[in-house]
């Protein structure tokens, strides 16, 4: 017969009360302790969807490893393709361990994927159809994901905060990679410089889209507010989007292109940037999986998983003795 620890024996609501004090206090929740239902499934719900987007990321640039305009720049993005599939793999790791109570493991989280109850990041269903689009992944949309993820390197949970540690150092050598990219058309001819205002224009909405809606209401979620409530993140959406203009918005001119919305400009007595809306029903379409790509790129995720079965199989703990 076992006996209850006093901690047990304590009623939700004060379970509850004293998980939210650990959090207060700075302390790092493990996979092991006890957690409310709400803070479960939101870690859940946002490691899996950014682990999937890690490796979901990785497709639109492996298009371009046998396309790169030289050896240097095709090694170059086959790392960064590398890298992005070993982000996922950790971080489909950390969303197991939370997954266990639930009897789930990433097998589940796949065919989440394939059925669509998962989704990924919305610029993953856009095309990448010049070199353009190669460097800018990197240097806009990797750039994007570094402040979205160093906002969470504290984060309340132990083992997503630590899994960032790796992947923010690694995503300052893709963005490096995709500013050199850039830099390079740049310093280049006529047309290797319209290249990049091409795709800053085919992409701009994306990057808008990318910080997800300022304001709860706009698509009926309140999923920010809970990351933030439970300390997985400090900011805002719109906080996010701000950095990022703040940070990447004189870079952008300071190569002579032009900001595809005219309309921008920066408020002093606001200490904001003013910027055109994207159709944020536009972006409900893309992630529920009806942008350009999500249908190729799904059907070639699903094919890759189908295909390497065997492999799986193979490594199983039913087969060690083997």
């Amino acid at each position: 017969m076992t006996t209850m620890t006093a901690f047990e024996r304590l009623s939700d609501e004060e379970k509850h009360n004293h998980f939210m004090q650990r959090i207060e206090a700075g302390e790092k929740i493990e996979a092991e302790d006890w957690m409310p239902e709400e803070y479960r499934m939101t870690l859940i719900k946002l490691i899996s969807m950014h682990g999937i987007s890690e490796i979901m990321g990785a497709l639109p640039e492996k298009e371009w490893v046998p396309k790169a305009p030289t050896l240097r720049r095709k090694l170059g993005i086959m790392a960064k393709v590398q890298d992005e599939m070993g982000h996922g793999q950790l971080l489909l790791r950390v969303a197991e361990d939370l997954m266990k109570p639930y009897g789930k493991n990433r097998e589940d989280i796949m065919q989440d994927l394939f059925s669509g109850r998962l989704k990924f990041h919305n610029v993953f269903h856009m095309p990448a159809p010049t070199w353009g689009d190669a460097g800018l992944i990197g240097w806009l949309v990797d750039g994007a994901a570094i402040i979205t993820q160093t906002n969470m390197l504290k984060a309340s949970y132990g083992p997503y905060a630590r899994a960032l540690q790796r992947i923010c150092a690694e995503e300052v050598f893709h963005a490096q990679h995709g500013e050199a990219i850039i830099m390079a058309l740049a310093e280049g001819t006529d047309e290797q410089k319209a290249l990049i205002q091409d795709s800053l224009n085919r992409w701009w909405d994306s990057l808008l889209m990318f910080f997800g809606p300022a304001a709860a209401d706009t698509t009926g979620s309140s999923k920010q507010d809970t990351t933030i409530k439970y300390k997985i993140r400090t900011k805002t959406n719109e906080q996010l989007r701000q950095d990022f203009f703040t940070k990447y918005i004189p870079r952008v001119l300071s190569l002579g292109l032009e900001l595809p919305d005219p309309t921008m400009r920066y408020d002093e007595e606001q200490g904001l940037w003013i910027y055109k809306q994207p159709d944020w029903n536009e972006f409900k379409e893309i992630v529920r999986n009806n942008g350009p790509k999500s249908k190729e790129r799904l059907r070639l995720r699903q094919l890759s998983y189908e295909n390497n079965a065997w492999v799986r199989e193979a490594l199983s703990p039913s087969n060690e003795a083997i």
